[in-house]
């Protein structure tokens, strides 16, 4: 027969218990006070070579459901330590808050954990000696507080009982899609300086806009009159044979007469 984990009296033959956790083996501390709001510090209990342990525990997580009128039904949790040994109840602690096991700020494998019994309450640290047995804890804990309604966000993660700050609410989706009618202006980078030209410009300032724009003016078009800015076509070259023929009509040209050298072929003749 099921018995509460609390008071150990039977509970009705309708109830039934699952264990959501087992660790063989965990070291529990008698832990001084937090001395801030942020939470605890598990170096301190560990100081002076484990000065404040004061016990090793089986930890089991119990989860206990109660079938009630209809469908409904009531569950509770409970975070068990107790004698490795004998199975003796050493101390309980009821998970009805996340803040019932408070994860330690400077290591993963150590938690602050709220215990109850005979009307009081306590916190006492407990350390797992694997990190693996540590993040297994953390997962039960997490589907724990699924079951019992905790989880605001059902996908979140993290250590369970940090005191965390609280959630922001999230913003509304905003709609940037376009709508009929709307437009995009762009600012290109290299026409910096630029103004946009309304349609009604003038050919003129098309020009003065196209030729700062390019550095070197392109070049005139086909047919266009030396007067247009055109520059004139320049002559074919001479032929070989013209060539040939302005040499010789210069050679005739400058070629010197007998006269032209002081002889005279007049009255006398040739010499004698």
């Amino acid at each position: 027969m099921n018995t509460d984990p609390l008071t150990g009296q039977p509970l009705p033959p309708t109830a039934i218990q699952r264990i959501l956790y087992l660790a063989p083996k965990v070291h529990v501390y008698q832990i001084p006070p937090a001395t801030s709001t942020k939470g605890y510090q598990a170096s301190t209990w560990t100081a002076d070579n484990n000065k404040r342990q004061i016990f090793t525990a089986r930890l089991r997580i119990l989860e206990t459901s109660i079938p009630g009128p209809g469908d409904t039904e009531k569950v509770t949790t409970t975070l068990l330590l107790e004698d490795p040994s004998t199975g003796d109840l050493f101390a309980a602690a009821p998970y009805t808050t996340p803040n019932t096991v408070e994860q330690a700020l400077d290591s993963s494998r150590f938690f602050a954990v709220t215990v109850v019994g005979e009307g009081r309450k306590a916190v006492l640290g407990m350390g797992f000696e694997e990190r693996s047995e540590a993040f297994d804890f953390s997962i039960a804990l997490q589907d724990a507080r699924r079951v019992l309604g905790m989880e605001k966000n059902p996908n979140a993660t993290g250590p369970p009982g940090r005191r965390a700050q609280q959630q922001q609410p999230e913003e509304p989706k905003r709609d940037f899609s376009l709508k009929d009618g709307e437009t995009i202006s762009i600012n290109l980078g290299g026409l910096k300086g630029r103004r946009s030209r309304p349609d009604s410009a003038s050919p003129g300032d098309q020009k003065t806009e196209q030729d700062a724009l390019f550095s070197i003016k392109p070049p005139p078009a086909a047919g266009a009159s030396p007067g247009a800015g055109a520059m004139p076509f320049l002559p074919p070259p001479p032929s070989a044979k013209s060539v040939k023929e302005e040499r010789r009509r210069s050679r005739q040209t400058f070629e010197q007469t007998p006269q032209d050298l002081g002889f005279d072929d007049g009255e006398f003749g040739e010499f004698q």
